[in-house]
């Protein structure tokens, strides 16, 4: 695994945020949280994948403050059944499991936020993918948005100069966005997302890869929509650059994957990391460290929720 050297930013979000910021008030909160996650990927290594999408969800949508984890209330409705996140989305109850572990050692102190930010390095980690130093010190939001959830998340059939506006907006480079993609080289994906490119003749794939995957996928909507692929057909459980190899190859799952790699402006990128996979694990670190630095509540603002699921006035 790569530990990334990552020099502080100067920006208010990190400034108020820092890698120590429990260690007086919850010491035990990092190695509880990674052995929670550990636990969680040995039950299903799948998990991993789930956990690094969570924290992805949840920092692109009002920012990281683990909004994605409420459940609907008379006053909002949640960003879980939005189209982005529903029977998509997964790891809740994992969180929720850390989440009461950490109350009974250190009541009102760790934010579910942070949790989840700590719980996608974990993951990572426990794929033998890259590891990073979590900045800490979020606060959780006492309100979530469907209708921003909708708005502002990526779709799987994005065309690349929309992927890269989307990032662009959450202050991520293009680099950040294919590293971030990287992510892809675990998990799993519905076929649901990827019955358009493997039954279009005319879409920019591999017929070989298209024919495997259509064995599990069958043409006619609504029918195995849930039947599930691996992203990465060659090493499913594996962190490794063998998405960006796949890509070269025209082997790319979802389309929002294989427009990276398609003629584009990022068509170097991808190269560079197919044949590099430590440049690869190097930026994944550093982009995930940005990505978690998304609009933190801090301070004042916000809440340390006593349960993930719902605001305190609530729970």
């Amino acid at each position: 695994m790569l530990l990334a050297s990552l020099l502080l930013f100067t920006s208010p979000a990190e400034a108020q945020l820092s890698s120590n910021f429990y260690d007086s008030t919850c010491p035990t909160a990092l190695t509880t949280i990674r052995s929670g996650i550990q636990a969680a990927v040995r039950t299903e290594q799948r998990m991993a994948a789930s956990l690094i999408r969570l924290h992805f969800h949840d920092c692109f949508v009002q920012g990281c403050d683990a909004s994605i984890l409420l459940d609907d209330t008379p006053s909002f409705t949640g960003e879980r059944t939005a189209r982005p996140n529903a029977n998509s989305v997964r790891g809740y109850e994992v969180i929720d499991d850390v989440k009461s572990q950490l109350e009974s050692q250190c009541p009102g102190v760790v934010s579910c936020a942070d949790i989840v930010a700590v719980a996608a390095r974990d993951a990572s980690e426990a794929v033998n993918g890259p590891t990073w130093t979590v900045n800490l010190g979020r606060r959780d939001s006492t309100d979530a948005s469907r209708a921003a959830a909708e708005s502002d998340l990526p779709g799987f059939n994005d065309p690349l100069d929309r992927l890269v506006e989307r990032f662009d907006t959450k202050g991520l480079s293009a680099r950040d966005m294919v590293a971030l993609s990287g992510s892809h080289t675990i998990g799993q994906a519905r076929c649901a997302t990827f019955r358009g490119r493997i039954h279009n003749n005319a879409s920019d794939i591999d017929a070989d890869f298209a024919a495997t995957r259509r064995q599990q996928c069958p043409s006619a909507a609504g029918n195995g929509n849930d039947n599930l692929a691996p992203l990465d057909l060659v090493t499913p459980n594996s962190f490794d650059n063998n998405y960006f190899r796949n890509l070269v190859e025209r082997r790319g799952l979802l389309q929002s994957d294989q427009v990276l790699f398609s003629g584009g402006s990022t068509d170097g990128i991808v190269d560079e990391y197919s044949r590099d996979p430590a440049a690869f694990s190097s930026d994944f670190a550093a982009a995930m460290v940005r990505m978690g630095d998304i609009e933190p509540l801090t301070g004042s603002r916000g809440e340390v929720r006593r349960v993930c699921t719902a605001v305190n006035a609530a729970a």
